[in-house]
Order: structure tokens, then sequence, then C-alpha cells
């Protein structure tokens, strides 16, 4: 039987192994720093046993643009999940709070009308300043916030559900893999 379910969009890799695929959209507005991100989360998917091939990153201008193309992916199916990078600043001319709100809430819309899980790592830090000090913090601060979305996109149930029989390993990925009656639970 195929251990895969065929509505699971996918990419067979070297020896003929199936990876479900992932949509990583990225900013480009401070791409130095949305890039750390987007480090993370794919060193951390490629620890968890997804490699990088199976992740499709793709540039867009700024984060205002991403939840439409979220939407597209999500329609399209060609995905398990939609990850969402950037980084929103004050730039003086609008309030950062506005472009924030509507990234943020086109998003979860896209979410609940498509029921593809969309994760956010689109920071909006309040009095940013190109300084070194500023410059070190965020560049640490992406790369785990990348590293966390990683996790919770593999942690979610939806995103479970749409990997079938990739998330069945009982890993870090699973919260309930450590509680001993979860293999009872799943055989009943």
């Amino acid at each position: 039987m195929n251990q895969i379910s065929q509505t699971t969009p996918t990419t067979i890799g070297q020896n003929d192994e199936i990876t479900p695929r992932f949509a990583v959209l990225r900013a480009r507005w401070h791409a130095d720093l949305v890039d750390r991100a987007v480090d993370g989360f794919t060193d951390r998917m490629a620890e968890r046993g997804i490699p990088a091939a199976a992740i499709d990153v793709i540039d867009l201008p700024g984060a205002f643009e991403i939840p439409l193309e979220a939407k597209r992916i999500a329609e399209a199916g060609r995905h398990v999940a939609v990850i969402a990078v950037g980084f929103v600043v004050d730039g003086g001319i609008y309030r950062h709070d506005f472009v924030a709100r509507a990234v943020i809430e086109g998003l979860m819309r896209v979410q609940l009308d498509t029921g593809m899980p969309v994760f956010s790592v689109v920071l909006t830090p309040h009095h940013f300043h190109e300084h070194d000090v500023h410059q070190a913090f965020f560049t640490g601060h992406m790369t785990t916030k990348g590293q966390e979305a990683a996790e919770a996109c593999l942690a979610t149930p939806a995103v479970r559900d749409r990997l079938g029989d990739h998330a069945a390993r009982p890993d870090a990925t699973r919260p309930d893999a450590a509680r001993p009656d979860a293999a009872q639970a799943d055989a009943a």
C-alpha cells in the first residue's frame, strides 16, 4: 500500500523517497535578518528529516504581499503548510502597526478560509534601529524564531494530518511521542 495519501503534496528525492512540500514566503525588506529566520527554519526541518529540497522559498517584495501569495499557494494545494517570514519596522512614513496588523489578519484569514496551516515569523519590533546592537540581537532572534516555526509546523495536528504517514514516526515533533500511553491509544 502507498504510504502517502494521493492528496499529500510531495516531491520525490534520492532513492525514490517521497517528501511532503512546504512553502516559505520570504519578504525582502531587511533581507539580512529575514534570511536568518529562513535558515533557522530549514536547518531545524533538516534535523527533523525534511530536506531543503522539499522547502520552496518564494521571495516577495515585502510583508504586505505575503497574505495574497499565501492564499494562492493554499488554493493550489501543492504544499502541506505555508510559513510567512518578514520584518516590519516603523519607517517613519506610516505606522508599521498598520502593515503588521494587515499581514497577520490576512494570514489568519487564509488559514481559516482554506484549511491550510499558515505559520508566521513576521516580526514587528518596536524602535528598531540599524545599529550593531539591534542587528546582533535580531540576527539571533530571527534564527530562533525560524527554528520555533519549524517545531510548531511539525507539531500542529493539521500539518501532521497532511503529512500522513510521514508524521507517524515517534520523534520530538509529536507531542504525544513521549507519553507511554500514546502507542496504546494509536493502536485502539
